[in-house]
């Protein structure tokens, strides 16, 4: 029996579609019992959550904390820093890094850095190219959460725009794929258009037109045929438009026969809290790709959580310099820091009443957990892994000096969030106290129950 044991007490348990008043005891880094009226043991340590909501630590499947290669900006010490500040226990990471994780020495060199460094647990996905298909068809399973292929722009060698290397590697993928939608020629053809009209210091409320809704929506299309083709498993990341739902299904990410969805959809934070209107105020600083768009598509992303239509939320954390940001359009790159504030953002729809906290379980860590195998984690379970997350509903107003990701700002920034994360446990040890960071980086790496 381990000797460093936790109960939490009087606590709102929501897991697996319910909310329940309970108790849960943390033994190790495993959660050993939940229950009501749980008694406590001679020197166990005994927090009172005063019928606060306890959750499982959130998983974000879509994470850039920039290393190797651009630890000026990010790096995996701070960003999982924010993270589990944020509530996020576990976190996937892209391969667009310098180098890319292209091959398997890449892929073992992240998981070497993040050891021992990272706060959260930690997966890293592999990278598809042009070039590098024996490499995928060499990918041992378990060693990453999935392949990421970009069919939109991307850095270095990354887009994958070889029609045939496309269809092998939807046909041998040992992992789910998960992809980036964009069409670029779509893309290069409506910049072409806007920088003849602005030159480089395009409007940044044109980010949405140039980056537009027909180029994800050809995209996106494709990606689907495809994978409807050789019944490969797919993931298409951060969707942004309303015409894109149709082309998904609703209803359970898992049936009641247990028969997991194929062709999964994910959406982002930033999709979710911001439109069009808020470039006028922020800029650059919500420049991310594909753009946010539209008030009526915000509206209808929160509907397709509702109703299933969307499996995952995400952040795609992806942290500039304000530096950088501040250059004009052409250079300014995309992409905006979230982990910190993702949950609590989540959590004000359902202050609004558009999801419940037992949804936004569901799509922050349940779905995941569940889509990409993740091992004993996303639920309040006995003998899952002890990550959890304690929340409080006291409101707090985001400040600068609050942020913790290396970049130093938020587009949050002046936003009031009607919860607070109290508390947060990673792999059973306190690792965030509502103020301050605790004890020594404790992430894992993460296992697939494959």
């Amino acid at each position: 029996m381990p000797s460093n044991t936790t109960l939490i007490v009087n606590a709102r348990l929501v897991s697996d579609g319910r909310e329940s008043d309970g108790d849960l005891r943390i033994a190790g880094d495993r959660i050993e019992a939940i229950g009501p009226g749980l008694a406590a043991r001679e020197g166990e340590t005994v927090i009172d959550a005063g019928g606060r909501r306890l959750l499982p630590g959130m998983i974000d499947d879509q994470v850039h904390f920039r290393e190797p290669g651009m630890e000026y900006k990010a790096d995996m010490a701070t960003e999982s820093a924010a993270a589990v500040a944020g509530g996020l226990t576990s976190f996937m990471d892209m391969p667009n890094t310098s180098p890319p994780t292209l091959n398997a020495a890449a892929l073992e060199d992240k998981y070497r850095r993040a050891a021992g460094r990272a706060r959260a647990n930690y997966g890293f996905y592999f990278g598809a190219s042009n070039d590098n298909l024996d490499d995928i068809r060499s990918l041992d399973p378990l060693a990453a959460p999935g392949i990421k292929v970009f069919m939109g722009a991307s850095t270095g060698n990354m887009l994958v725009d070889n029609s045939d290397t496309l269809d092998a590697i939807f046909r041998e993928a040992p992992t789910p794929i998960i992809t980036h939608c964009e069409d670029t020629p779509m893309i290069d053809a409506e910049l072409a258009k806007y920088r003849a009209e602005y030159g480089d210091d395009i409007p940044a409320d044109k980010h949405p037109d140039i980056r537009s809704r027909e180029a994800c929506m050809k995209s996106t299309q494709l990606a689907l045929s495809l994978a409807r083709r050789h019944g490969t498993r797919l993931h298409v990341l951060h969707i942004s438009t309303a015409d894109e739902l149709a082309l998904f299904t609703p209803g359970p990410l898992v049936d009641g026969n247990g028969v997991r969805k194929r062709i999964t959809a994910e959406t982002c934070i930033h999709f979710l809290r911001f439109d069009r209107a808020d470039y006028a105020r922020l800029g650059h600083l919500i420049k991310c790709n594909p753009a946010i768009k539209d008030a009526e598509d915000r509206e209808a992303l929160i509907r397709a959580l509702a109703t299933d239509t969307i499996d995952v939320l995400a952040t795609d954390h992806a942290p500039h310099t304000l530096e950088e940001k501040a250059q004009p359009y052409v250079r300014a790159p995309s992409g905006l820091p979230l982990v910190q504030y993702a949950l609590v953002a989540a959590l004000e729809l359902v202050h609004e009443g558009r999801l419940t906290t037992a949804q936004v379980v569901q799509k922050f860590a349940h779905a995941p957990a569940q889509l990409f195998d993740v091992k004993e984690r996303g639920y309040l379970r006995e003998g899952y892994f002890a990550d959890l997350v304690l929340v409080d509903d006291t409101p707090f107003t985001v400040r600068r000096a609050d942020v913790l990701s290396k970049c130093g700002w938020s587009p949050f920034e002046g936003t009031s969030f009607r919860s607070r994360v109290a508390s947060t446990w990673v792999n059973g040890a306190l690792a965030w106290d509502g103020a301050r960071l605790l004890g020594e980086p404790g992430g894992r790496r993460l296992e697939f129950a494959r």
